[in-house]
């Protein structure tokens, strides 16, 4: 059985507005949700954890009542997800959703940013895939633009990628790297996992899929929608 964590706790901070970022609306539908919809239509069977700040829940129900959008439940049905609390950190927040996931669960869990509704069906499926046997999978980008140091100056960007989400792994080691104690170095899950002692797969993402975290992110993705 597969498995999607979905983490959204964002503040919106950024976005120089009082609603989170994955709250706002595009094209007539909160980011989050259209995060979810496009899950649902790559793997219409994945077990999807939503991991939400405790604060945020009560305003979440109450969108998806106004978009006729499932609510949380138990259920099996089509739609359905759990919800998880967030916590402090990423790090922390996706292992109150792996606790969600039973201990002896086998198949491949993705974590996702709620503020990536653009990744493409065939990135989600790609990274679930190449996860069955690399056991831990990130997609990249190229970068192109010109990369420099500030004090060593340009760097050659051909050797480095811009990462995304979904990043996949095997059930039980993302288990066992999220049962590290926590430190600074851990900024995605990718880094919990390397850290843990398991190497990393890089697969093609699409370069659509952008983190919107600015009110410029929010124009690009109405552009997109």
């Amino acid at each position: 059985m597969d498995y999607i964590i979905i983490v959204a706790g964002g503040k919106g901070l950024r976005m120089g507005g009082e609603v989170p970022k994955q709250f706002l609306p595009v094209g007539g539908l909160p980011v989050l949700m259209r995060t979810m919809l496009r899950f649902r239509e790559a793997l219409p069977d994945v077990k999807m954890i939503l991991v939400l700040p405790k604060a945020q829940q009560e305003y979440w129900r109450s969108l998806c009542q106004q978009h006729q959008f499932p609510l949380p439940s138990l259920g099996e049905g089509l739609g359905s997800y759990q919800l998880a609390d967030g916590g402090k950190t990423r790090f922390h927040s996706v292992q109150s959703g792996l606790a969600l996931i039973p201990d002896d669960a086998e198949g491949v869990v993705g974590v996702h940013d709620g503020v990536r509704p653009f990744v493409s069906v065939e990135v989600i499926r790609r990274c679930y895939e190449a996860a069955r046997t690399a056991k831990a999978v990130v997609p990249v980008i190229p970068v192109v633009e010109t990369l420099r140091h500030i004090t060593e100056g340009t760097k050659p960007r051909d050797e480095y990628r811009l990462v995304q989400t979904p990043q996949c792994f095997d059930i039980q080691l993302l288990k066992a790297a999220n049962k590290q104690p926590y430190t600074d170095a851990f900024t995605d899950d990718a880094s919990v996992v390397e850290s843990y002692g398991h190497p990393i797969t890089l697969v093609d993402g699409n370069r659509e899929n952008i983190k919107i975290t600015t009110p410029g992110d929010l124009k690009m993705a109405e552009m997109l929608i």
